[in-house]
């Protein structure tokens, strides 16, 4: 055994074959061992679920609801009752007042305020109850909109069923709908202030009235687009240089529209509308001879109601005209059935535009009967020259509102 245990020695010193290696351990992928099961377990990982159904009604709901908002906003606003509750409360104020006593207190604070001394001396206590009641209404509704907006989202955050990008969304809209309460009354408040250098009739800031209407049209718009991207199936088109070219025409509709519908909101502010009252000349002018009267220049865009109504009518024909162009755009482009009918949808309500405008300035020239009110509205008047303005139809104007919202979603 000695001697072969010494032979054996002297094999392998001469260079015999080396023994073979161990095997290596398994690998996957090239990943070496401890790699391989997480990300075989990440392969293997559900996707997250799809959120059920009723998170996409509910943001239907709730986009219904801003759009009453819009609509009680527009007839209080034509009912001059905005300025009729004078201080703002989160709860206090949910209950109106009962009694005698209470109404009395109620309108002795309305009195100590411009609209009041200016516009409304002569009011009486059931014409007060009447308009307090109109905007109680708006601001009642709008603390429903906030409700409707925040439990929902409570509990379907709390259930799971939001994804982590929908989580997001749904953070903005209910911050949005909360912005809203604090700017409606920001915007009230300028209303209240007293201006003792000035006689003309109280009204509020019209930039903070443009910002009230342009956030409620973001958060109706962004609320039914969410909603409605939740309960339809996305069509997966090709992505050629037509298509591409209208998605890019179709924003820049969107950006057009939302523009006039801030243009919009100046001429309610400055109660532009009732300067002119004839269509397409204002007065016996295609361009008025008022249109650069103030100075700076730029402060006419914003503070001089004839060059406000002035731009409006060139946005709204704007409008109208990128709107026709985009959908004899899209019969060139082979698109799906839903997306044709919503092209379409599209040019109707862009035309139905058309008539509120023509019911208001007819609503408004049979009541004053004189083609030309820029002098009423472009300077201040003492109370014995102050004349009442009409107003144009409460239908017609929400209707012209809420039309210039369904146009942005529908984009």
């Amino acid at each position: 055994m000695l001697r072969a245990a010494r032979g054996g020695a002297r094999w392998l010193l001469r260079g015999g074959p080396a023994p073979a290696p161990a095997p290596a351990p398994p690998t996957h992928g090239g990943l070496p061992p401890p790699l391989c099961l997480p990300r075989r377990l990440l392969q293997q990982a559900p996707q997250p679920a799809a959120p059920p159904p009723a998170v996409g009604r509910w943001l239907l709901v709730c986009s219904g609801a801003v759009a009453g908002a819009v609509v009680l906003g527009g007839v209080t606003r034509l009912t001059e009752s905005g300025l009729s509750m004078v201080d703002w409360h989160l709860v206090k104020e949910m209950k109106p007042p009962r009694t005698q006593q209470e109404w009395e207190a109620e309108f002795q604070k309305y009195q100590q305020f411009p609209e009041f001394k200016i516009l409304n001396h002569d009011m009486t206590l059931p014409e007060f109850k009447f308009i307090w009641y109109m905007e109680y209404s708006h601001r009642m509704w709008g603390r429903a909109v906030g409700l409707a907006y925040l439990l929902p989202a409570a509990y379907f955050w709390h259930r799971g069923c939001l994804s982590p990008p929908l989580k997001g969304r749904v953070l903005g809209l209910c911050a949005l709908v909360c912005f809203q309460g604090l700017l409606g009354w920001y915007m009230v408040k300028s209303g209240l202030e007293e201006k003792p250098d000035s006689y003309d009739i109280p009204r509020v800031s019209q930039y903070r009235l443009a910002a009230h209407l342009g956030s409620a049209l973001v958060l109706y718009s962004a609320s039914l687009w969410t909603g409605l991207s939740l309960l339809l199936p996305q069509h997966k088109l090709p992505e050629t240089k037509q298509l591409l070219r209208l998605r890019q025409y179709a924003h820049g509709t969107t950006a057009l529209i939302f523009l006039t519908a801030l243009s919009g909101a100046f001429v309610a502010g400055l109660d532009a509308g009732l300067v002119y009252n004839s269509f397409p000349k204002m007065g016996e002018r295609w361009i008025p001879d008022d249109l650069l009267a103030f100075s700076p220049v730029l402060r006419n865009i914003f503070e001089n109601p004839t060059t406000v109504q002035f731009d409006h009518r060139i946005l709204g024909i704007a409008s109208v005209t990128a709107v026709t162009a985009l959908y004899f755009f899209s019969r060139k482009i082979p698109l799906p059935r839903r997306t044709r009918m919503a092209v379409t949808s599209l040019l109707a309500v862009a035309c139905m535009q058309v008539l509120p405008l023509f019911f208001s300035y007819s609503f408004v020239a049979h009541s004053q009967g004189r083609p030309d009110l820029a002098w009423i509205c472009a300077g201040s008047r003492s109370p014995e020259q102050r004349v009442e303005l009409p107003r144009a139809h409460t239908s017609p104007y929400c209707m012209h509102t809420l039309n210039l919202g369904w146009l942005m979603v529908w984009l």
